[in-house]
């Protein structure tokens, strides 16, 4: 319009690489490498995700307390690469937090669960959506305690720790989502957010890219 005046700002960013873990893991062979029935299978699980984390609610669901969904040792890093039985597989995505069989796993932030899934490496998951391109996941639950199109609070229990799926203990792996890239999820915990900031206003680490090839799910004992 006459009479505005546009501004233009330019900023200069330093991209570093981020230093991961290596996870040297010996597993199964049946834990590792699937026959094609299986195979099929994971390849339409990844799909329905992979559609899901496509859509972007555009009404901000979470506000900036962030809870932990479970308290435990952590045994799997976000990041880490791993090498099973001598191969390496897909980074790790996540978090693993071990817990005893059955200890209540609660939501990290206000949010409406849009998948509850079964799956072959995460077995019974929560896909929780929080708005703006932000999701966080829960996988290995020995029980589902909500459903598809639940509004959830923050602190709220989902479910319940297990070992379903791919997993060698029980244990929850928590991962998080944030357009479109997988980012640490204890990073939520810590951020200085300010008037109602968004995660889309910080910098978090997120993994290195995965590769095609499924991988197994472990939470190391």
């Amino acid at each position: 319009k006459q009479g505005e005046q546009i501004r233009h700002l330019s900023y200069n960013v330093l991209i570093a690489k981020e230093q991961f873990a290596v996870e040297r893991l010996k597993l199964p062979k049946n834990k590792v490498d699937l026959d094609a029935k299986s195979l099929a299978r994971w390849r339409a699980e990844q799909k329905q995700v992979k559609q899901l984390l496509e859509e972007n609610s555009r009404m901000k669901l979470w506000h900036s307390s962030f809870v932990e969904p479970v308290t435990g040792r952590r045994t799997g890093i976000f990041g880490s690469v791993r090498i099973l039985n001598g191969k390496p597989r897909n980074p790790h995505s996540g978090e693993d937090i071990s817990a005893p069989m059955g200890t209540d796993v609660v939501a990290t932030n206000d949010g409406v669960v849009r998948l509850t899934v079964d799956h072959i490496f995460s077995g019974r998951g929560v896909f929780v959506d929080h708005g703006l391109g932000f999701y966080s996941m829960y996988f290995h639950l020995s029980d589902i305690l909500v459903k598809d199109g639940d509004l959830v609070k923050a602190g709220q229990i989902i479910g319940k720790v297990g070992a379903t799926g791919r997993a060698t203990g029980p244990h929850l792996h928590w991962g998080v989502k944030l357009n479109g890239a997988r980012v640490n999820p204890y990073a939520l915990l810590d951020l200085p957010f300010k008037d109602g900031a968004s995660p889309g206003d910080t910098v978090l680490t997120s993994a290195p890219e995965s590769t095609s090839t499924p991988q197994a799910t472990p939470a190391k004992e």
